[in-house]
C-alpha cells in the first residue's frame, strides 16, 4: 500500500500516493467516508468539486502537470478528506509539492508543529497554498516561450513560429480548463464556515483566491497575446503567399507574348524574314526588347 500515516498532537494527515482498491479498504475500515467518495479516489479523472457532510468534507481539486511529450499542461488531481482531527490526502504522485510538504512534515518536527499544531483547517490551507503556487512557475513558463514567439515571428522559419503558437495556444487553453473550477473550490472554502475551519482562515483562504484570480488573468493577458501573434503570423503568411503570386504572374505575363512570337514562328509557313541570314538574332532582340519593355512598365508602375 501507498498508505502514509504522520500523527502530531491530535492531528493525523494520511496521504496515499498512487491508490488502489487495498488502500480504500484501508480508509474505509478506519473513517465514516461514503463509498461513492471513495470511488471517487479510484477515478482516472473528476470534475473538480466540494462535497459537504455532517463531519467532514470531499474536495476535487485539479492543477497542472505539464507533459513534456505532448507539451501540454494535463490535470494532476488530489482528493481531500478534512475532519475534525484529521486530513487525507490522495493523487498520483506528480503533484510534487504535496510529496514534498508531506516529507518536510515528517522529517521536521519544528515543520510537522508549525503546519499540524493548528488542526485541520490551517493545513489544508496550506496544502492548497503550496499548489496553487506551483501553478506560477508553469504560467512563467508559458509567458518566456511567448516572449520567445514574439522574438522569432519575423524570422525566415515561419512555419517553425506558426507551429509554436499552436503549441502555446493549446497549452494556455489546457491550462484555463484546469485553473477556472479551483477558483469556485476556494470561493467555498472562504466564505462558508464549518466547524473544523476556523473563521479566522477566511482571511487565508482569501490570499489564495487572489493568488487564483491572478494565475486567471495571466491566462487571459497570454490568450490575447496568443491570439494577436496568430492572427500577425497568419498576416505575414498571406503576405508572402501573394508575394510569391505575384512574382509568379510577372513571369507568366513576361513569357506570354515571348510564347506567341515563338510559336508564330515555329509554324509551317511564310513568314516576313523567314529567309534572312540574321532572322534568329532579330527574332531573339525582339523577344528581348518585348520582356524588358514590359518589366520597365512593371517598374513604373511600382508592381516589382
Amino acid at each position: 500500500m501507498g498508505v502514509e500515516v504522520l500523527s502530531h498532537r491530535r492531528m493525523t494527515w494520511v496521504n496515499i500516493e498512487k491508490p488502489t482498491p487495498e488502500d480504500m479498504a484501508y480508509l474505509r475500515e478506519r473513517y465514516p467516508f461514503h463509498p461513492l467518495d471513495l470511488e471517487d479516489c479510484l477515478s482516472r479523472i473528476e470534475r473538480p468539486k466540494i462535497d459537504e457532510y455532517d463531519d467532514y468534507l470531499f474536495i476535487i481539486m485539479q492543477f497542472p502537470v505539464f507533459d513534456i511529450t505532448r507539451r501540454v499542461s494535463r490535470p494532476g488531481e488530489v482528493d481531500i478528506f478534512v475532519g475534525a482531527g484529521f486530513l487525507v490526502s490522495v493523487h498520483d504522485g506528480n503533484l510534487w509539492p504535496i510529496t514534498k510538504f508531506f516529507d518536510d512534515c515528517q522529517d521536521d518536527e519544528a515543520v510537522r508543529d508549525r503546519h499540524m499544531g493548528g488542526g485541520s483547517g490551517p493545513l489544508l490551507h496550506d496544502i492548497v497554498d503550496r499548489l496553487v503556487d506551483y501553478c506560477f512557475p508553469i504560467l512563467y513558463k508559458v509567458d518566456a516561450n511567448i516572449r520567445e514567439i514574439e522574438e522569432d515571428i519575423f524570422t525566415e522559419d515561419l512555419r517553425g513560429v506558426v507551429q509554436e503558437i499552436s503549441w502555446v495556444r493549446r497549452d494556455v487553453i489546457a491550462l484555463q480548463r484546469i485553473v477556472k473550477p479551483q477558483i469556485g473550490i476556494v470561493a467555498n472554502l472562504e466564505h462558508r464556515d464549518r466547524p473544523f475551519i476556523r473563521e479566522e482562515l477566511e482571511l487565508y483562504f482569501s490570499d489564495v483566491l487572489d493568488h487564483l484570480y491572478k494565475a486567471w488573468d495571466m491566462l487571459e493577458d497570454h490568450r490575447d497575446v496568443v491570439e494577436g501573434l496568430s492572427d500577425t503570423a497568419n498576416v505575414l503568411t498571406s503576405f508572402r503567399i501573394n508575394e510569391v503570386i505575384k512574382i509568379l504572374t510577372i513571369i507568366s505575363v513576361i513569357m506570354l507574348p515571348l510564347t506567341l512570337v515563338s510559336g508564330i514562328y515555329g509554324m509551317n509557313i511564310s513568314l516576313p524574314f523567314m529567309d534572312h541570314p540574321l532572322a534568329f538574332l532579330f527574332i531573339i532582340l525582339l523577344m528581348i526588347a518585348m520582356a524588358g519593355s514590359m518589366i520597365l512598365y512593371f517598374k513604373k508602375r511600382r508592381w516589382i
